[in-house]
């Protein structure tokens, strides 16, 4: 939530209470023609949340893969393996049922995750896909993902935790926190991550290419496509609509500040957990 609703001012008046820091990190990919969207690869500190066990979630069932580490970071390995089991087979897919050449390109920035030579790691099935690399410090200014898509991506999820927190509150005297207690796990998470995912139009997506490979967007992709209301929009009113003192600066504030880059000692405990996670127990 937002730093500035009512929620965290409650959590922070309640005496021995930290305010909640569940994090989880989540991959997304998507094509530059905007019509192919891959499973996200998600990872939690949890392999089996209590959750799960409650609604009988099956794994393989959820619209994302799922793993879990201590720090719910993504290590090789699991990107590794979100190549193999989900980007290389829907790629694959994608290309047969659409006639095209078997050929693809997977554009990764030079994060600790994504190391060199990652194309020794695929499948022979998938040796078609070939992996370049953006040059350092040029991500927010050409990666795809971070053209709108990601930011879009967080406000279409908080927008849906607001109606579904709406939905739940309204006409009860349950508190945020309360709802936040009882009425929300990792499990509506799930389902809302794949609402906002859903909901990432094929023109945001389109129009995120248009830095990196601007011949490949097609400018009447975006003509009269714009929505008559924004999401940040809807989401302040939806917020207002509880009660909560929320405008777009939180909105923004709430992109950004899930957008930090790791720390120097986040980094060496990662490529740590990469590197000798075969042998640590959780």
């Amino acid at each position: 939530m937002p730093n500035r609703t009512y929620i965290t001012a409650e959590e922070k008046t309640m005496p021995g209470h930290k305010p909640m820091k569940d994090r989880l990190t989540l991959a997304i990919c998507a094509n530059a023609s905007g019509d192919c969207k891959i499973k996200p690869l998600l990872v939690y500190h949890s392999e089996n949340p209590r959750g799960f066990k409650s609604y009988n979630i099956l794994k393989e069932k959820l619209p994302v893969m799922w793993r879990a580490n201590p720090k719910a970071w993504v290590t090789r390995k699991f990107f590794v393996e979100w190549i193999n089991l989900v980007f290389g087979p829907s790629v694959k897919k994608y290309l047969q049922k659409n006639n095209l050449p078997m050929q693809a390109l997977l554009f990764l920035d030079n994060a600790p995750t994504h190391p060199p030579n990652l194309e020794d790691d695929l499948l022979e099935e998938f040796k078609f896909i070939k992996v370049p690399y953006l040059p350092p410090n040029t991500t927010p200014i050409l990666q795809p993902m971070d053209q709108q898509v990601i930011s879009n991506f967080k406000k279409l999820y908080t927008k849906h935790i607001f109606r579904r927190c709406f939905e739940v509150t309204e006409n009860t005297n349950l508190t945020l926190r309360e709802f936040w207690k009882d009425h929300f796990n990792i499990v509506i998470c799930l389902r809302i991550i794949d609402q906002a995912w859903l909901g990432v139009t094929t023109r945001t997506l389109t129009s995120a290419w248009k830095k990196l490979w601007p011949e490949a967007v097609a400018e009447r992709a975006f003509e009269g496509l714009e929505p008559k209301v924004s999401v940040v929009e809807e989401l302040v009113s939806l917020g207002k609509s509880m009660s909560l003192e929320v405008d777009e600066r939180d909105v923004n504030e709430l992109v950004e500040e899930q957008s930090q880059e790791l720390t120097t000692e986040e980094l060496h405990d990662l490529h740590f957990t990469a590197a000798y996670g075969g042998s640590m127990k959780n």
